[in-house]
Protein backbone atom coordinates (compact mmCIF):
# COMPACT_ATOMS: atom_id res chain seq x y z
CA UNK A 1 0.00 0.00 0.00
CA UNK A 2 1.15 3.36 -1.13
CA UNK A 3 -0.16 6.98 -1.11
CA UNK A 4 0.86 10.52 -2.44
CA UNK A 5 0.99 13.35 -0.59
CA UNK A 6 1.14 16.84 -1.00
CA UNK A 7 3.38 18.97 1.81
CA UNK A 8 4.89 22.53 0.89
CA UNK A 9 3.98 22.32 -2.75
CA UNK A 10 6.34 19.56 -3.38
CA UNK A 11 4.18 15.69 -3.59
CA UNK A 12 5.75 12.52 -2.09
CA UNK A 13 5.10 8.82 -3.08
CA UNK A 14 5.21 7.40 0.78
CA UNK A 15 4.79 3.95 2.25
CA UNK A 16 4.80 2.85 5.41
CA UNK A 17 8.38 3.08 7.62
CA UNK A 18 9.59 5.15 4.71
CA UNK A 19 11.83 8.14 5.94
CA UNK A 20 11.42 11.85 4.61
CA UNK A 21 13.27 15.08 4.63
CA UNK A 22 10.08 17.44 4.57
CA UNK A 23 10.92 21.31 5.06
CA UNK A 24 10.79 22.42 8.36
CA UNK A 25 7.60 21.72 10.57
CA UNK A 26 7.62 24.58 13.09
CA UNK A 27 6.84 23.63 16.69
CA UNK A 28 7.92 19.80 15.64
CA UNK A 29 9.13 18.07 18.50
CA UNK A 30 10.84 14.44 18.22
CA UNK A 31 8.45 11.26 19.07
CA UNK A 32 5.40 13.68 18.06
CA UNK A 33 2.85 12.51 15.38
CA UNK A 34 1.37 14.71 12.80
CA UNK A 35 -1.42 13.99 10.54
CA UNK A 36 -1.29 15.28 6.58
CA UNK A 37 -4.46 15.13 5.24
CA UNK A 38 -3.74 16.48 1.58
CA UNK A 39 -3.37 12.90 0.26
CA UNK A 40 -3.50 12.78 -3.88
CA UNK A 41 -4.00 9.32 -4.59
CA UNK A 42 -4.01 6.02 -2.32
CA UNK A 43 -3.03 2.70 -3.86
CA UNK A 44 -4.20 0.06 -1.34
CA UNK A 45 -6.73 -3.16 -2.60
CA UNK A 46 -8.45 -0.75 -5.07
CA UNK A 47 -7.04 2.95 -6.41
CA UNK A 48 -8.44 5.77 -5.28
CA UNK A 49 -7.69 8.99 -7.17
CA UNK A 50 -8.71 12.47 -5.51
CA UNK A 51 -10.19 15.66 -7.08
CA UNK A 52 -7.82 17.16 -5.89
CA UNK A 53 -7.83 15.47 -2.68
CA UNK A 54 -9.07 11.80 -1.08
CA UNK A 55 -12.17 12.02 1.11
CA UNK A 56 -11.02 10.39 4.46
CA UNK A 57 -7.55 9.49 3.53
CA UNK A 58 -5.02 10.45 5.94
CA UNK A 59 -1.31 9.99 6.46
CA UNK A 60 0.35 9.40 10.04
CA UNK A 61 4.07 10.62 10.08
CA UNK A 62 6.40 10.44 13.77
CA UNK A 63 8.93 13.13 13.48
CA UNK A 64 12.65 12.02 14.45
CA UNK A 65 13.85 15.23 14.31
CA UNK A 66 14.72 18.98 13.09
CA UNK A 67 18.23 18.93 10.81
CA UNK A 68 19.87 21.14 8.35
CA UNK A 69 20.40 20.42 4.68
CA UNK A 70 23.44 20.00 2.86
CA UNK A 71 25.16 23.48 1.71
CA UNK A 72 23.54 24.74 -1.79
CA UNK A 73 25.99 26.84 -3.62
CA UNK A 74 25.38 29.20 -6.24
CA UNK A 75 27.71 30.56 -8.38
CA UNK A 76 27.13 33.66 -11.16
CA UNK A 77 29.24 34.95 -13.46
CA UNK A 78 29.06 36.92 -16.40
CA UNK A 79 31.87 36.21 -18.67
CA UNK A 80 34.41 39.26 -19.81
CA UNK A 81 32.62 41.63 -17.32
CA UNK A 82 34.57 40.44 -13.97
CA UNK A 83 31.40 40.24 -12.85
CA UNK A 84 30.43 37.45 -10.41
CA UNK A 85 28.55 36.79 -7.36
CA UNK A 86 28.54 34.05 -4.62
CA UNK A 87 25.83 32.88 -2.28
CA UNK A 88 24.74 29.37 -0.58
CA UNK A 89 22.23 28.27 2.11
CA UNK A 90 21.32 25.36 3.93
CA UNK A 91 17.82 24.11 3.67
CA UNK A 92 16.15 23.34 7.16
CA UNK A 93 14.80 20.07 7.30
CA UNK A 94 12.26 17.89 9.61
CA UNK A 95 13.27 14.44 8.84
CA UNK A 96 9.64 11.92 9.68
CA UNK A 97 8.80 8.20 9.54
CA UNK A 98 5.25 7.29 7.69
CA UNK A 99 3.91 4.88 10.70
CA UNK A 100 0.42 4.71 9.48
CA UNK A 101 -1.69 4.91 5.79
CA UNK A 102 -5.28 5.59 6.68
CA UNK A 103 -7.88 5.12 3.18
Amino acid sequence: MYAVIKHSGKQYKVKVGDTLDLDRIKGAEPKQTIEVNDVLLVNGDELKIGNPTVEGAKVILEVIGNYRGKKVIIFKKRRRKDSKKKRGFRRDITRVRVKEIIA
